[in-house]
């Protein structure tokens, strides 16, 4: 009788347990079907978008243009540099201060200089006293000969006496020249007028051959270097017109295109090109070294165009998110030239027709079939340009 109790205990322990792993498994199922019916009619139910988050691709006139940037530098300037070593004197000019062609901006101690010029000049004195000793020598050895009181030796060797005393003179003359042109030199003079940008010496200082002074520029003529890559800088002709926007100034700079640099650098490739400032009167000053950017343009052309940030690019090339059949599907493209209409930029793209409706950048990256509804409002909108490119079409 007690041998069958615990046989079913046991029993009823494992129907218990069935029970319960059977209950948990079907409240599973039910919760996993529910996710998928739920994931489902989310899936069926479409992306609402509003009237402005779709676009056409639409023709349009742009106006092409070339983007460049970079410093303006003065097409004058000049670097002073010591000529000769010693202490620099008289270096009162500094960074700002005016200065004219020719003027005396500092001096080197011309101590050393005058005592080489004196003993060269000496040396030349000298020299010119033995010429004339030689010179008296000769014409009295001429005479004696004519006379017939010495040989014809004897005034050949006079002769090449005198013409060695010659050859000393002069090269003590040259001697004397040279050490005269370093006395000049220890007067350091500006080149140009201008006005003073840098101050790189200070006075009691012992300056070498070629220590650099001051700097001096002339900001009547100033220019932009921009450095475009090879396929901008095919479209870009001397006399082309450019708008520089500066921070700070009001209004854009006018800019000319002067010169084209026929050789490419060769690290990077890029092609200099530069633009003369053009500055109008009265109006306020440029400095050396700002920075600015604008665009050189380069022509015109009748395109396709979409705005710039509804080109996704997140992919090795670039393409559209286009609505076809109201689902999302990419569309590479190929961009061309870029133009600012009303303050947007807009870029030329190839590979799409005319009237395809793109949603625009600022929605963001939809999954590739993702079903869309678009405003009636927007809809019509997108399909004008279709139709009107449609019925042009036709014969």
């Amino acid at each position: 009788m007690k041998r069958w109790i615990p046989w079913m205990v046991a029993a009823v322990v494992v129907v218990l347990l069935g029970g319960g792993v059977w209950r948990a498994m079907a409240a599973r199922q039910a919760q996993q079907k529910a996710l998928a019916e739920t994931t489902a009619q989310r899936a069926q139910a479409p992306l609402h978008l509003a009237a402005q988050e779709v676009l056409p691709v639409r023709r349009q006139n742009l106006a092409l243009g070339v983007p460049v940037s970079g410093a303006l530098r003065a097409v004058d300037s000049a670097m002073v540099k010591a000529r000769v070593g010693g202490e620099l004197q008289g270096l009162t000019v500094r960074e700002g201060d005016s200065v004219k062609a020719g003027q005396e901006v500092a001096r080197i101690d011309p101590t050393e200089a005058r005592a080489r010029l004196r003993q060269a000049q000496q040396q030349a004195d000298a020299a010119k006293a033995q010429v004339d000793i030689n010179q008296r020598q000769y014409t009295n050895n001429r005479a004696l000969v004519d006379q017939g009181f010495i040989s014809a030796t004897a005034l050949v060797t006079s002769q090449a006496s005198l013409e060695s005393a010659q050859s000393n003179h002069q090269a003590a003359m040259a001697a004397a020249d040279v050490a005269r042109k370093a006395l000049e030199d220890t007067v350091l003079k500006s080149p140009i007028s201008g006005l003073v940008a840098q101050r790189l010496a200070q006075p009691g200082e012992r300056v070498a051959v070629d220590a650099r002074i001051i700097e001096v520029v002339d900001l009547s003529r100033l220019e932009l270097e921009a450095l475009l890559n090879p396929a901008d800088s095919v479209a870009v002709q001397v006399g082309q017109k450019a708008q520089l926007t500066i921070e700070g100034m009001p209004a854009p700079v006018p800019a000319t295109v002067v010169r084209i640099n026929p050789s490419a650098q060769a690290g990077s490739r890029t092609v200099p090109v530069y633009l003369r400032v053009e500055q109008a009167p009265g109006a306020t000053p440029l400095r050396q070294g700002l920075f600015v950017q604008g665009t050189l343009d380069t022509g015109r052309a009748d395109v396709l165009a979409v705005p710039l940030d509804a080109v996704r690019t997140d992919k090795p090339a670039p393409y559209l998110q286009t609505l076809k059949d109201g689902r999302v599907v990419y569309a590479p493209v190929k961009t061309g030239t870029r133009a600012v209409v009303g303050g947007q930029t807009l870029v030329a793209v190839e590979g799409v027709p005319e009237g395809t409706v793109v949603i625009a950048g600022r929605i963001g990256l939809l999954r590739e079939g993702t079903a869309v509804a678009v405003a009636a409002s927007a809809a019509t909108a997108a399909a004008a340009p279709a139709l009107a490119a449609a019925s042009r079409a036709a014969p």
